[in-house]
């Protein structure tokens, strides 16, 4: 099915929530250790949510080479503010990636009951929510009755902190590059993977060193990743948990961020709180 574009999509009023002073356990999920990503850099530090629920071809690429040490060293060549952070690429040009054969594209998905979508609204076009920390657009749960499979159809909105695999002019070369979103940009919805989002970290993400407008955001002197790794592949000592707003928690954050931004309110202002603890 054809998806509209995030930006376009205003949130209406959520039910009342308890103040986020009055959370409760419940109110709480943790990342498991597969799914975080951590990735270390002078700047510092990037938590990454990985989501196999909507790519899981993309995250098991983006674990293997992680837990190889891929990419160590790696540079972020391309750097554009407010769109987008681009690394991976063992070249440091763009033009490079790994020895595994590249990956068909996973723009959009099946999802199911179990997928743990949390509607945030609806419209007419289809429901708005997340999936883990990541927002998304997706056929109404009415649809799963009609279908073979009983899912409905769903697409990952590149929303800022969205990280998605990079690729050339072929919509199946994906391979070990990604980029981690600053901005909004709704003309990759559709066309490139989001396989995840960063939940701790976004200022570093900013802070990296920005690339020259007329080279299409190459950085002369980038900043690198100087390790990433699933937390599972790192010494328990080293291990941080992130554990991340769900419930009514979340719901109460949405709307203390719903009446901020008022009449220009969308699903990409919506940022699940997390904390870290350890590592």
């Amino acid at each position: 099915m054809k998806f509209v574009t995030a930006a376009a999509l205003s949130l209406s009023l959520l039910a009342a929530a308890p103040a986020l002073s009055q959370t409760a356990p419940a109110d709480w999920r943790t990342i498991a250790p597969e799914n975080l990503l951590v990735i270390d850099t002078a700047k510092g530090r990037i938590l990454v949510e990985l989501e196999p629920r909507m790519a899981p071809r993309s995250v098991e690429r983006v674990r293997t080479l992680a837990d190889q040490g891929f990419y160590d060293g790696l540079k972020f060549h391309r750097v554009i503010p407010d769109f987008m952070a681009q690394t991976g690429d063992p070249m440091g040009t763009g033009q490079g990636g790994s020895d595994l054969p590249d990956l068909a594209g996973e723009f959009e998905f099946r999802r199911g009951r179990d997928a743990g979508f949390l509607t945030v609204t609806a419209t007419p076009q289809g429901q708005l929510g997340l999936i883990g920390s990541v927002p998304v657009i997706t056929q109404p749960d009415a649809q799963m009755m009609v279908t073979a499979d009983f899912k409905a159809g769903a697409q990952g909105l590149f929303c800022p902190g969205v990280a998605g695999m990079a690729r050339a002019n072929t919509p199946d070369s994906a391979n070990s590059q990604f980029f981690l979103m600053t901005g909004s940009q709704d003309d990759l919805n559709g066309r490139y993977t989001p396989f995840g989002r960063v939940v701790a970290g976004m200022d570093v993400v900013r802070a990296l060193k920005a690339g020259s407008e007329a080279l299409n955001g190459q950085v002369a002197d980038p900043d690198v990743m100087t390790r990433a790794r699933t937390a599972a592949a790192l010494p328990e000592r080293e291990r941080p948990t992130v554990r991340v707003a769900t419930g009514a928690h979340l719901r109460a954050e949405v709307e203390r961020v719903r009446a901020s931004r008022g009449a220009a309110f969308t699903i990409c202002d919506v940022q699940p709180p997390a904390e870290v603890v350890g590592g």
